[in-house]
């Protein structure tokens, strides 16, 4: 089986630091190389993987004012679809850009959508749904107008998380700093609860970080550590004795919920999108109807099996479930697309 995989290019695939996208396709190519599985993948120039590697574009845009995202895009995105006879199958982790260019090649699409971000992207989806095959990252962020080849959860590498069966004293925000992420909840939760709260995670909206969080940082309760790359991210999840995930929006899928809990830290969460796919409320966290609630279960959380956590992530969200969630959606897609060829003929 020869698939093109085809990552974005607003970050390094694996990412430096922030890039949950970048960070799902890493996990994804190696693990598909290491089944067998002929993978070329479409990414920045500067990426590190087992499988072959195509670049055009010399570095993320995001990392490179200087690059206009709009023509890497395009001369990323054709690369790919320009070769498409040479492969079985091309995986589209680009968003829906590239379902326009489903139409002009024979080669089936499938396509993980990492959630929507905006209503009006949907007309696109809509008009190629039937010719790409659609997977979701949980059943909460489906579309009920769309139709789907499967749900795959994200999963990660056990082995890049360390379990630590005693919980830490401070609570954790971890994510992008803007509203929908819930890093203002988060200050109010730790403030009321008095609690040290650390922060991490890329400023994407900076009028609401110098208006909701900077206000509240002392270097010492509230402390912001900046975007946590890898080699931090183990410590920093694992010593925490709670993730604090107050979101304002509904949560596509939540990766930083699984990296946390894969450490066998809580999380407390809004129940907004795939929150209650991916928390086992009072077992593994709490899942909340507001930020407020978080309050009332802290306390909590010290009674809460800390390798029970664990276990959770690794039966539901390891990197091997997803590699062969996705391995079962390409046989199928190339299964059916036989059938169809036989039958025609």
């Amino acid at each position: 089986m020869k698939v093109a995989m085809l990552a974005p290019i607003s970050w390094r695939v694996p990412p430096r630091h922030y890039g949950p996208w970048e960070r799902v396709v890493s996990l994804l190519t190696e693990g598909l190389v290491q089944r067998g599985v002929d993978v070329t993948l479409f990414a920045t120039a500067d990426s590190l993987t087992k499988a072959r590697l195509v670049a055009v574009c010399p570095r993320p845009y995001s990392e490179d004012p200087a690059l206009d995202a709009k023509v890497w895009e395009c001369l990323h995105i054709s690369a790919c679809f320009e070769r498409a006879a040479e492969f079985d199958l091309i995986h589209n982790h680009f968003d829906f850009l590239p379902l326009s260019y489903s139409g002009l090649v024979s080669t089936p699409v499938v396509t993980t959508i990492h959630g929507f971000s905006s209503e009006r992207i949907l007309p696109v989806f809509q008009k190629y749904d039937g010719r790409v095959h659609y997977v979701a990252i949980s059943d909460a962020d489906r579309r009920p107008d769309l139709h789907y080849a499967a749900t795959v959860y994200h999963g990660i590498p056990l082995d890049e998380f360390t379990l630590r069966e005693e919980p830490g004293d401070y609570l954790l925000f971890f994510g992008r700093i803007h509203p929908d992420k819930g890093a203002a909840e988060a200050i109010q939760v730790a403030r009321l609860a008095g609690r040290r709260l650390l922060l991490a995670g890329v400023i994407q909206d900076q009028g609401y970080f110098d208006r909701e969080v900077a206000p509240y940082l002392d270097g010492e309760r509230v402390c912001y550590l900046g975007s946590v790359g890898p080699e931090r991210r183990d410590a920093l999840l694992g010593g925490a004795y709670a993730l604090l995930h107050l979101i304002n929006f509904d949560e596509p899928f939540g990766l930083s919920m699984i990296e946390a809990m894969a450490c066998g830290t809580p999380v407390i969460a809004t129940r907004r999108g795939s929150v209650p796919e991916v928390v086992l409320d009072g077992e593994t966290g709490f899942v909340v109807s507001r930020a407020e609630d978080a309050l009332a279960v802290l306390p909590s959380v010290s009674m809460l099996e800390r390798p029970h956590i664990r276990n959770h992530v690794a039966e539901r969200f390891s990197r091997e479930r997803m590699v062969e969630g996705y391995i079962k959606v390409y046989e199928e897609v190339l299964g059916g697309q036989n059938r169809g060829a036989a039958h025609s003929s």
